[in-house]
């Protein structure tokens, strides 16, 4: 299982200069899954960025993928990950999603580097 957190989902559709590391992900739907968090912060992203359309689409892309929604158990085992290893909330709820369903967590987000199941990729400028 994969899971692209919402900076790799960003880059992707900007088809920035890392779209094609997180493009190999996200060709496979039938195993990759989708936190809803990431649905928050991508579909807030790109309706800043573009405008709403532009973020439903995104987020229609998104939903092609094993939406997770948020649980209380995810929400737990999150607010642990947070503590142990000082990460942000929405980065500890995608990394206990990914956790949980056994997912290769895929980020250009400096907060996961060097952590356990997860592809980092340096944001390029």
């Amino acid at each position: 299982m994969n899971l692209v957190d919402s900076s790799g989902w960003l880059e992707f559709f900007a088809d920035g200069p890392n779209a094609r590391f997180f493009a190999t992900p996200l060709k496979n739907v039938d195993e990759l899954v989708v936190p809803t968090i990431s649905i928050y912060e991508v579909f807030k992203s790109v309706s800043r960025q573009r405008d709403e359309s532009a973020g439903l689409q995104a987020v229609a892309v998104m939903k092609q993928g094993q939406v997770i929604d948020l649980t209380t158990n995810i929400s737990m085992i999150a607010a642990k990950l947070s503590l142990e290893l000082s990460i942000p909330m929405a980065d500890s709820i995608i990394l206990a999603t990914g956790s949980l369903y056994q997912a290769t967590v895929w980020t250009q987000d400096a907060d996961f580097k060097g952590i356990e199941n997860v592809k980092y990729i340096k944001k390029k400028k």
